[in-house]
């Protein structure tokens, strides 16, 4: 892996492999920004998009109060989070022609396709075009980080920020001791970004402290102690700047976290325990409280949720590192480069299956680790392809052509989930035809819009209107703000269905399956994601199939 290319390749016109691969990087990098462009409206709210819209509120009112109005340092358990996405969205709304949750949708997605673009350049820069535009499309074509992407409010911008660590992490170990102007700024910028969404950001100083290891262990050698550890007390005096400017972006858009300087150190403390009432979920048929989640939630949800052909290149990617490992021919700067991206993948993941905290609604709290499976996947895919060239040539474009298909098979899953991308399962699990008896698809509910908008089209067909003297009357099974926002003003909402019109359920196991006339099926895959029923004259007890928490 220490000297991948792409020069045992040869393209049908007399271009540069180089020049083919970033071009057709563009192109995809295009592609996803006007189909994201066309459909951001799709997506519905989340569980959370209700709460993080009234946080950015809280926190704009109190920089323009000059900070005198505190109210959002103390909101809900906000506080403990970053709200620079929430700022931004807020703010954007202010200049654009949209409803505020369809600007959240469009910010989303631009910053979803900026994690794109960082993730083409960091795998490029560390084993070049081909492995870039493997990367890119690995990720663009990752159903889980798309459908985030829209409308994960901390997740997915988590997701970029982390990434954005990554590369200046990368470049600092190309430069090291002596990192470029622009290497600290991006530094400095990705630390800001990072814990100052999610506390978890400090993830990345542990990547560096234990990626860093084969360089130090090589400059000692060679160098001698003395000079090793000048060369690493200069390298951290001209982090400094950027340090300092990652801490300001920090406070800017966690200003919680610069209160008091131990506020961050609370924030992983809080986040370390479960904060909330415990609940069950669906894991693998049982139904299990989210604090006692086996310790194989993690790997079952990433192995039956990912691409089968990111899964084959990442697994490639992290072997081929522990392999470089071993090699001594390969420079000591490559397998400190390796090895953060391997820790990048796979370590919080294990860090999660030896401490076992509460986990719950899949793998969305893991987003961040796929930009850097995708990398350390598009590497692999490189090196095997450069390996080919030079020993099975013959074999280059068998090789090339199941890697299309792999990409292909996901891209078909993800138009027909639309705009549900996020609820994937792969061909392993059986999609979400199968995995729907076994696990939780639309846990954040995002198939109430779809529903709600069919159900106002047919009162608008059938020209029905609400008794004189009050709204329509929506008992719903799910998540009660996004419901309310994707009815609209015509409708009231309640999770008790006495004396309601309507009910609107999710089709996950908690919501009870009514003996009322169906109006409105949302389907995936003969699979349904939510239901409404016409519950008016008729006696319905409770929508719920279980015992709320």
């Amino acid at each position: 892996m220490s000297s991948i290319t792409t020069e045992a390749l040869e393209t049908p016109v007399r271009r540069s492999m180089e020049r083919t691969c970033d071009d057709l990087s563009l192109l995809v990098l295009a592609a996803v920004g006007l189909v994201a462009a066309f459909t951001f409206r799709d997506y519905g709210l989340g569980w959370d998009d209700y709460t993080h819209a009234q946080y950015a509120d809280l926190l704009l009112r109190m920089f323009r109060s000059g900070c005198k109005d505190t109210s959002a340092l103390s909101f809900a358990n906000l506080y403990m989070y970053g709200g620079g996405f929430d700022m931004a969205a807020a703010l954007l709304h202010k200049i654009v022609l949209l409803h505020l949750f369809e600007t959240r949708r469009l910010l989303g997605a631009i910053v979803g396709v900026i994690g794109l673009a960082v993730t083409w350049r960091l795998a490029r820069r560390v084993a070049g075009p081909l492995a870039g535009l493997a990367a890119l499309l690995l990720l663009a074509l990752c159903p889980i980080y798309y459908g985030h992407m829209f409308m994960n409010p901390k997740d997915a911008p988590f997701a970029v920020a982390m990434v954005i660590m990554m590369m200046g992490l990368v470049r600092l170990a190309e430069e090291y001791p002596s990192p470029s102007p622009r290497t600290i700024l991006i530094v400095g910028l990705g630390a800001g970004l990072s814990i100052g969404t999610r506390i978890l950001g400090g993830l990345a100083l542990v990547y560096a402290l234990i990626g860093f290891l084969p360089l130090f262990i090589e400059e000692f050698r060679t160098e001698g102690a003395r000079k090793a550890a000048a060369r690493f007390i200069h390298t951290a005096y001209v982090l400094v700047p950027g340090l300092l400017l990652g801490y300001l972006i920090m406070g800017l858009i966690w200003p919680w976290s610069i209160i008091k300087f131990g506020n961050p150190f609370l924030a992983l403390t809080y986040f370390s325990h479960f904060f909330e009432r415990p609940w069950k979920e669906m894991f693998d048929g049982a139904l299990v409280s989210v604090p006692d989640m086996p310790w194989s939630y993690l790997p079952t949800l990433f192995a039956l949720q990912m691409p089968e052909v990111l899964l084959v290149l990442s697994i490639g990617g992290v072997i081929g590192t522990f392999v470089a490992l071993t090699r001594r021919e390969i420079p000591a700067r490559r397998k400190t480069i390796f090895l953060m991206l391997t820790l990048a993948a796979t370590l919080p993941i294990a860090i999660a299956m030896v401490k076992r905290p509460a986990l719950y609604n899949g793998i969305r709290h893991f987003v961040f680790v796929i930009p850097p499976m995708t990398v350390v996947g598009g590497i692999a895919f490189a090196w095997f392809m450069n390996w080919l060239g030079e020993n099975r040539r013959s074999w280059q474009p068998v090789v090339l052509a199941v890697f299309c298909f792999g990409l292909l098979l996901t891209l078909r899953e993800m138009i027909r989930l639309h705009p549900y991308q996020y609820t994937h399962f792969n061909y392993i699990a059986g999609t979400v035809r199968d995995a729907d008896k076994r696990f939780m698809l639309d846990y954040w509910g995002l198939a109430f819009k779809q529903a709600s908008d069919r159900l106002r089209e047919q009162l608008a067909q059938k020209h029905e209107t609400p008794p004189p003297g009050r709204k329509w009357r929506m008992a719903v099974c799910g998540p009660q703000r996004p419901a309310q926002v994707a009815l609209g003003p015509d409708f009231t909402i309640d999770w008790r269905s006495h004396a309601a019109d309507f009910a609107m359920t999710l089709g996950e196991f908690y919501c009870k399956g009514l003996n009322a006339p169906v109006m409105v099926e949302i389907k995936r895959d003969d699979v349904v994601y939510a239901r409404v029923y016409d519950i008016r004259g008729r006696s319905i007890a409770t929508l719920l199939s279980i015992p709320p928490p």
